[in-house]
């Protein structure tokens, strides 16, 4: 499974409301999991079995709720039983359609 998640306080103690310190910590959850990720500038994608993903995605929701009483968080996932490197094999198959004219 591919699982895109947002996770992040809505109050933040910053002067300027960011809230990167502790999506920091959250991230690098994710990056000590060992599984396939990449974060962008709106979710984290990891992909992994559902148990694994899920365990990950519930640490970095904790780490977050460390720092807030109330966090966000935004899940969107792709179940494909079968596939695995979908991370990185999704993007190469529309580079490729870009690349043909297709």
């Amino acid at each position: 499974m591919l699982l895109a998640f947002s996770v992040a306080p809505t109050t933040a103690d910053t002067p300027d409301g960011s809230v990167s310190a502790a999506v920091a910590e959250a991230v690098r959850i994710v990056r000590a999991s060992g599984l396939p990720n990449e974060t962008t500038s709106m979710f984290t994608t990891i992909e992994g079995e559902w148990d694994e993903v899920f365990d990950v995605v519930k640490r970095a929701t904790a780490a977050v709720t460390a720092v807030s009483p109330r966090v966000s968080l935004v899940i969107k996932a792709d179940i494909r039983p079968g596939h695995t490197g979908q991370l990185t094999e999704k993007v190469q198959r529309v580079e490729d359609h870009l690349r043909q004219g297709n």
